[in-house]
C-alpha cells in the first residue's frame, strides 16, 4: 500500500479528518488510500497550537504525538492547483483528502515521495489488532 511521510502535527490533524489537503511541490497520479505516516520530526509551535485549540473546544487530542511510524488511512481522491480549504497554501499542489481513520502505531521508517509498505506488514499488523483488511486492485 502507497504510504506518505507528514511531520506532526499535521498528520495527526489529517488522520483525525480535521486536515483535507496536503500541501506538496509535486503531483501524483494516485488515487484511493494511501497511509500516513508521521515523520521523526515535529513542528512544535504548531504542536502546541493545536493541542491548546483542542482543549479549548473540548476536542480529543493525544498526550503525546506519536512519531516515526504509521498512523493512519486517508484517501487521495484529488490534485489540484487550487482548493477552498482552509489549509490550502497557494504556493502548493492541493492533494484532496478524504475518509480519514487512525490506524494502531505501526513503527516505521519514513521517506520522501509516495513509498510503498508492503501487504504481508500490514495485514500481519492488522491481524494481531483485530482489523479485517484486504488489499485493494490500487495497491
Amino acid at each position: 500500500m502507497k504510504c506518505l511521510s507528514v511531520r506532526q502535527p499535521w498528520a495527526q490533524l489529517i488522520v483525525d479528518g480535521h486536515k483535507d489537503v496536503e500541501n506538496r511541490t509535486w503531483r501524483t497520479g494516485h488515487r484511493g488510500p494511501i497511509l500516513i505516516h508521521a515523520g521523526l520530526r515535529l513542528e512544535k509551535d504548531a504542536a502546541e497550537y493545536y493541542a491548546e485549540q483542542a482543549r479549548q473546544n473540548d476536542v480529543p487530542w493525544p498526550e503525546t504525538l506519536l512519531k516515526g511510524g504509521i498512523i493512519g488511512v486517508v484517501e487521495l481522491v484529488d490534485c489540484v492547483a487550487s482548493h477552498p480549504s482552509e489549509w490550502y497554501d497557494p504556493d502548493s499542489i492541493a492533494w484532496v483528502l478524504a475518509n480519514a481513520s487512525p490506524l494502531p502505531f505501526l513503527p516505521w521508517k519514513g521517506r520522501l515521495g509516495l513509498f510503498d509498505v508492503p501487504d504481508e506488514v500490514l495485514a500481519e499488523h492488522f491481524r494481531l489488532h483485530g482489523i479485517e483488511w484486504e488489499p485493494t486492485e490500487s495497491e
